[in-house]
């Protein structure tokens, strides 16, 4: 339910509220929604002087940097590091929580390359093959301590400074880890003439489904005017949706499986409030019966006949529920945890 100017201006209208009632609730609406991400243009500034500083040090990161040496990194990684957090801390005093997160998430981003410039400097680093650049670009077991490193100083920065958006960078490290586990597992790099793909994938599909668990469970716990969950769904999802797709399934059967999972995880996201869900689940459906319509009728006369029956009997039991939401919600609702319960009326509200 979202309330807007125009909404409040009708109450005042039908004498629902007074002229004066709808004024001091539209203040306190508007200060209390100031540090919850909108399409702003202040927003969107701090948002892309955010990306393209974080992206500075991680994404772009050039071949030069290796000219400083191990000692040479590490000594600008941690400068830059202690400016960052200074500079949070500053913004926080100021009242400022969203560039406060992004100038957070950009210290949590300086770890990594702290921690290769520190085994470079001790002569730790295995492979002179591999340069920082490439830990963005490139699945090898050799990321996994500085994945493990960025992971506990998350936690820890989350621990001393609650902003949502420093969960970005937990939530990336999860992802490359999904990626970097398998490698570690087997001994072997991506380039090995007997690399195992569908480990690879089995693992990101499972790694996604406890990237998914976590942010459930932080949702459940989160405070209600943050989403501390949001980047954690975003890449549980994708994590585990894309190891899913792209496993390969040769039998119908399985291929129906996997469909049913895109349905189910519609519906999840339709219950917790988050479309993450539902897009992926929508594109998986799509794709599943765009195999349909490719191989299984591809010549038959009657497949889209009956493919838009479908449709719309899926729209009849839209409008059945819509007539009775209230009552199939409210008893199946009385069938959750209390927790769960509250977190499905909160993001409803």
């Amino acid at each position: 339910m979202n309330i807007d100017r125009p909404a409040l201006d009708a109450a005042v209208a039908q004498a629902i509220v007074s002229r004066e009632q709808a004024e001091g609730l539209w203040r306190f609406l508007a200060e209390r929604d100031r540090d919850t991400p909108r399409f702003r243009f202040a927003h969107v500034l701090y948002y892309l002087g955010g990306m393209v500083a974080i992206g500075a040090m991680s994404l772009f990161m050039t071949m030069g940097w290796e000219r400083y040496g191990g000692a040479g990194i590490l000594a600008i990684a941690v400068a830059y590091f202690v400016l960052a957090l200074a500079l949070t801390r500053y913004l926080l005093g100021r009242g400022l929580q969203i560039p406060a997160g992004i100038t957070g998430t950009l210290a949590v981003v300086l770890v990594p390359l702290a921690i290769y410039g520190a085994q470079v400097m001790m002569g730790l680093w295995p492979d002179t093959r591999l340069a920082y650049r490439d830990y963005h670009y490139r699945i090898d077991w050799r990321w996994l301590m500085m994945e493990f490193g960025t992971l506990a100083a998350s936690a820890i920065l989350l621990w001393r400074l609650p902003l949502p958006f420093m969960t970005m960078p937990l939530a990336v490290t999860l992802w490359y880890m999904s990626m970097d586990t398998v490698p570690f597992l087997v001994g072997l790099g991506e380039s090995a003439p007997n690399y195992d793909w569908n480990l690879h994938k089995l693992v990101s599909v499972w790694f996604g489904v406890l990237t998914m668990l976590l942010a459930f469970w932080i949702d459940v716990r989160a405070r209600k005017d943050r989403d501390f969950a949001f980047w954690l769904y975003l890449f549980g999802v994708m994590t585990f949706w894309g190891g899913l797709t792209s496993l390969d399934s040769r039998s119908e059967l399985g291929k129906l499986f996997y469909c049913g999972i895109n349905i189910a995880m519609i519906f999840v996201g339709a219950t917790l409030g988050r479309r993450v869900f539902a897009v992926f689940g929508g594109i998986g459906v799509a794709l599943y019966l765009g195999h349909l319509a490719d191989r299984v009728f591809r010549d038959s006369m009657l497949f889209p006949l009956a493919l838009s029956a479908i449709g719309l009997m899926v729209i009849g039991i839209g409008i059945l529920w819509q007539r009775n939401e209230a009552t199939i919600e409210g008893r199946l609702r009385t069938l959750l945890p209390t927790p769960v319960r509250e977190l499905i009326e909160r993001r409803a509200a």
